[in-house]
Formats: structure tokens, C-alpha cells, sequence
């Protein structure tokens, strides 16, 4: 009967650890078909009966009515398919309780958890953790701690590399219309480009950093008001697509043009930039593969394995930057 052998005891025998034993009780995917087949074999004599894996990995993100949603629900899905999986695509607004919907999903049954800025609370994790159920979270809205998997970008960088990118071309005074300062990524953005500043003997005026949701009419609003507060920039640095498309609103809005009277770069690289007018000088994220490394990282097994992946960002130069006219 179970419980003559403990999970303890059968993972000495097995020569794996009880998390490996555990996984294939409760019918996790992410142990190799070799190991799995013994240790199921091993728990069956013993008595124990391992759960069926349901072959159903959830993502959870915030919205599914934008073109950045599109590219990582598309990278899920190949990687998913790819690993003989499917994925079931869960959006959750700011309001609604993000534990509860975990809840019903550990209840439904999953093979593991992909959430995009959510992270769980510590009652999920251990609930999570208890029913063997792993999960990953994408672009983390804070700094992630030790033993929570995450997958991002080089926000950093790409903030950087904008701002430098316009320093090239003769700007000197260089607007950010940047995310919510709460933001791990637009925190980290905002930094690069104070760091490019910094690092090209210019001053980091405070007056021309605004932030704003990372959506067109955050950045339209933000972008009316830099134009409102007296000398305008010459470059506005957007801390995304969505953004930069209110701000090229806005200065339309305004009668002005990109990049005749002011530069505008975004961050993200949407399907959409080459389409915008102009097309759109911007930060290209990994968004696709992003989504599809954190699906990799939930299946994968054995060897050491990395807590936090970050993903190169490069810089997309189209039409919306040019020289400054004199």
C-alpha cells in the first residue's frame, strides 16, 4: 500500500531527488521520458498512483487587444506546439484577483504557469510549489527574488541605445515619455537613458521625463504637456510602441511632424511600427521568443538551470529620427 515506501526513501533508490520523484506523481512533463518511465514504474509497485499529465500549459497576460499581446501569445503557441503541448490563453484585467484565477486554474489542472508582468503572492507560490506545479513569469513587473524564474529583455540597454542613437544624430535636448515609475522595465529603460545622457557630458533635465501608462493616450497626453512646458525637445525617447504612437498624435495634433521638428524612438518593435507615419525608429524586444524561451524554461529538466534569462534588445532605425534642424 502507499506509504510502506516514502517518496523520500523510493528517490534514495531511484537516485534522483524527491522534487523529481514528486514531479512524476503528480504527473509533471518536465522530467526526461527515461527517468519518468522508471520512477512511474517505481511508484506503481510501491502503490502510489501518478497523476495523468493534462498536456495543457496556461499564459496568463494582461490584454489580448494589442499587437504586444499578439507576438507573445504567438510565441507561446509555436514553442507549445513545437513540444507536442497546448496552451490555453487566460487574460486578466488590473482589477481582478489575480490568486483566484490561479486557483481555479491549479483546480481545471495545468502542467505549469506562464504569467506576463503578474507575479504570484507568497499563498500562491507555496500552493504552487506543494502541488509540484512550476511556473515562469514574463518581464517581471519587479525585480524578481531567489528561486522565482523569469524571463526579460535588456531594458537597460535599449534605453540606451535610443538615446545614444539620437545624441548621434546632433540631439541635445532629449525628452523621455516613459512607463509607471513602479515598472521594474520602464524603471530600467528611464535608466539607460539618464546613463546615455550622463555618458555624453549632457545634463538629465527633469522637467522633460514624464511618465505616463504604456499606451497611446498616455503618451499623447504627456507629449501636449512637454509641448506646453515652453522650449520643446528636439527628440522624445518613448518607453513604447504604444506610446510613441501618441506621441506622433500628438505632434500631429500640434502641426508637427516626425522627424522634421522633433525625433520620436519607441520600445517593442510591434508588427505595427513599420506601418506608423512615419515608420517607427524603435527598440526591438524579443517579444516571440521571450515567451517562448519562459515555455522551454517550465518544461525543462536535470542540469543546473537558470532563475533569470534576459534577452538581447537592438535598435531598429526607420524614419521618425533624423538630424535636428537648426
Amino acid at each position: 500500500m502507499a506509504g510502506q515506501i516514502t517518496l523520500s526513501r523510493l528517490a534514495d533508490q531511484a537516485g534522483v531527488s524527491v522534487s523529481t520523484v514528486s514531479k512524476v506523481l503528480n504527473g509533471r512533463t518536465d522530467v526526461s521520458p527515461a527517468t519518468r518511465e522508471r520512477i512511474t514504474r517505481m511508484l506503481t509497485e510501491a502503490g502510489y498512483r501518478t497523476a495523468r499529465p493534462s498536456g495543457l500549459v496556461d499564459l496568463i497576460v494582461g490584454g489580448l487587444n494589442s499587437p504586444w499581446a499578439d507576438a507573445l501569445v504567438s510565441g507561446a503557441v509555436q514553442a507549445a506546439a513545437e513540444g507536442d503541448c497546448r496552451i490555453v490563453i487566460n487574460s486578466v484585467s488590473p482589477h481582478e484577483d489575480f490568486d483566484a484565477l490561479l486557483s481555479r486554474i491549479q483546480e481545471r489542472g495545468t502542467d505549469g504557469l506562464l504569467t506576463v508582468h503578474r507575479l504570484p503572492g507568497e499563498a500562491s507560490r507555496a500552493r504552487l510549489e506543494g502541488r509540484g506545479t512550476p511556473f515562469v513569469v514574463i518581464d517581471p513587473p519587479v525585480e524578481p527574488g531567489a528561486g522565482i524564474r523569469s524571463v526579460g529583455a535588456t531594458n537597460w540597454q535599449g534605453g540606451l541605445a535610443a538615446t545614444r542613437h539620437l545624441i548621434g544624430l546632433g540631439h541635445r535636448r532629449i525628452a523621455a515619455v516613459t512607463g509607471p515609475p513602479d515598472v521594474w522595465c520602464a524603471r530600467a529603460r528611464l535608466d539607460g537613458y539618464r546613463a546615455a545622457l550622463l555618458q555624453a557630458g549632457l545634463p538629465v533635465d527633469d522637467a522633460l521625463i514624464r511618465s505616463a501608462p504604456f499606451s497611446p493616450p498616455g503618451g499623447r497626453e504627456e507629449t501636449l504637456r512637454l509641448l506646453d512646458a515652453g522650449e520643446p525637445p528636439t527628440a522624445i525617447v518613448a518607453g513604447s510602441d504604444g506610446q510613441a504612437f501618441g506621441v506622433l498624435r500628438a505632434l500631429a495634433e500640434r502641426g508637427l511632424r516626425a522627424p522634421h521638428d522633433i525625433s520620436v524612438t519607441g520600445f517593442d518593435d510591434v508588427s505595427v511600427a513599420t506601418w506608423s507615419t512615419p515608420p517607427l525608429t524603435t527598440v526591438h524586444q524579443p517579444l516571440e521568443a521571450m515567451t517562448a524561451t519562459a515555455f522551454r524554461m517550465l518544461r525543462s529538466s536535470g542540469g543546473a538551470q537558470p532563475e533569470q534569462v534576459e534577452l538581447a534588445t537592438t535598435l531598429v532605425v526607420r524614419d521618425s529620427t533624423a538630424a535636428p534642424r537648426n
